[in-house]
């Protein structure tokens, strides 16, 4: 059968090189799914031979979107190859800047990537299905969105002078003090990032019956979730213990230490795909299939551990008598994340000791090997790292966020393309269906897998025989 070529402008909205390929049974009907990230780069190879107190620097460059992510992660196993303490103040300034990361990144997915096809339509036409045909539709939401990721990025440049890959975190601590100036411009900035975020949960929550459809088919099915928590199980972004639930929210593992991860993760390779996918190793592959991130954070907690966004994760959790399962439901789980960022924000910023000049302890080689872990804001990051005595990177691991999602993100574009796609022919909204699914994630395929270059999506139909029946391609 001949190959028919659709190609589709603009560019989709995902971050990274992506194609999803359908495979149809005799019937017609699709058998499976393969979302396959298609380019690689390499950066747990090419940071061989470096210093180890450069990885920070290093690696935060393998995304634009998150440095401030791997910058933590990767800083806090240094600490470990160092072997120090870093000081109480320097641990809060690495909280707030990776809170500002978590609020300027959700609200890039959420207001940017997601909300044109919730308010324009996942039939719209794809010309004006973005940010500039949300602002021309809804100027007051595409300005909260513009708005709230500006103050996130503002307080990670106030910081570290730059939005995007600052130096500011390092193995020890940070480079330099909190100003005070700065602290009132974060202080000064919060009541209009709190109007924001109120306004656009409510919005959200008073239209989730429009979107049933897309809740009853986005990526809903039983899975285990993983995050960190606090030792009181509340909601952490910077450092805790490692818990699982699992569909029932049920803990089926707690307070696991996350420098022992490999004890519990499997990384399985899969012939069709550059990322990796991990797995919970107890139940084996691909059983042991979880899930990160904003909607996992909220299903493993027993509470946020703020006023507001306590109040917001009850309802939240009312969803559902057990465990969230739909991955729709991770856009309501960023705007909650949004909100509790904020209110940690100020906490720290309102800290009596948050401007001690006492920020970064120094130390030479004492340990062989560090393993740093972090809540990026699309889930946990790890960071491992193995040395030598004069501290050069003998050794990388790292496992993106993505990764994580990985099996879960396959099941979900099998579940919608089952649900929408007919074997005839594909249609705009169809391949936009199963694109959406994928931005429920928020995935970062640059990131894990540390690609480069443009960012396009191609959907392959393949019939039973082998053949290409239909392709669609952005980019």
């Amino acid at each position: 059968m001949d190959t028919r070529t659709i190609v589709i402008d603009p560019v989709t909205r995902i971050e990274g090189h992506g194609k999803v390929t359908l495979f149809l049974d005799e019937a017609g009907q699709v058998a499976d799914a393969h979302f396959q990230v298609t380019d690689f780069r390499g950066f747990e190879k090419l940071t061989e031979g470096r210093p180890f107190y450069e990885m920070p620097a290093i690696t935060a460059r393998s995304c634009g979107i998150c440095p401030v992510s791997h910058l933590m992660a990767s800083a806090k196993a240094c600490d470990q190859i160092m072997a120090v303490r870093i000081p109480d103040t320097a641990v809060k300034l690495r909280r707030l800047m990776n809170l500002a990361q978590i609020v300027q990144s959700h609200a890039l997915s959420f207001f940017h990537l997601s909300s044109p096809d919730l308010l324009l339509g996942m039939d719209a036409d794809p010309a004006q299905r973005n940010i500039f045909g949300l602002m021309q539709k809804y100027p007051q939401l595409a300005r909260d969105g513009i708005r709230l990721r500006q103050f996130g990025q503002s307080i990670i440049e106030w910081l570290g002078d730059k939005r995007v890959h600052p130096t500011w975190v390092v193995p020890g601590g940070v480079s330099a003090p909190l100003q005070p100036a700065v602290r009132d411009r974060i202080a000064a900035g919060l009541l209009e990032a709190f109007t924001i975020a109120q306004r656009t949960l409510d919005w959200f929550k008073n239209n989730l019956e429009k979107y049933q459809e897309e809740a009853r088919n986005f990526g809903n099915f039983p899975t285990l979730f993983m995050g960190l928590v606090t030792p009181d199980g509340e909601l952490e972004h910077y450092h805790g213990r490692l818990r699982f639930t699992d569909a029932n929210g049920r803990v089926i593992a707690d307070a696991l230490d996350p420098t022992r991860y490999m004890d519990y993760i499997g990384e399985a390779v899969e012939p069709f795909s550059y990322l990796k996918s991990p797995y919970y190793k107890p139940l084996g592959y691909p059983d042991g299939i979880y899930r990160v991130g904003p909607l996992a954070r909220l299903n493993i907690i027993d509470r946020c551990g703020t006023p507001k966004a306590d109040q917001e994760w009850a309802e939240f959790r009312a969803v559902d008598r057990r465990a969230v399962l739909s991955s729709f439901y991770y856009h309501y789980a960023r705007l909650i994340e949004i909100l509790y960022a904020l209110e940690r924000i100020l906490q720290i910023v309102n800290d009596p000791h948050i401007l001690d000049k006492h920020v970064r302890a120094t130390a030479g080689v004492n340990a062989l090997e560090g393993i740093g872990i972090s809540e990026a804001p699309r889930g946990t990051l790890f960071h491992h790292y193995q040395v030598d005595e004069n501290g050069l990177i003998r050794r990388v691991n790292m496992i993106i966020a993505t990764g994580h999602n990985n099996l879960a993100m396959n099941r979900s574009v099998l579940q919608v393309a089952r649900r929408y796609v007919r074997s005839d022919r594909l249609t705009e909204g169809m391949l936009n269906r199963v694109e959406a699914v994928i931005r429920a994630y928020d995935p970062c395929l640059s990131c894990s897998t540390h690609a480069f270059g443009d960012m396009p999506l191609e959907v392959r139909l393949v019939g039973p025989d082998g053949a290409v029946l239909d392709a669609v391609r952005r980019g």
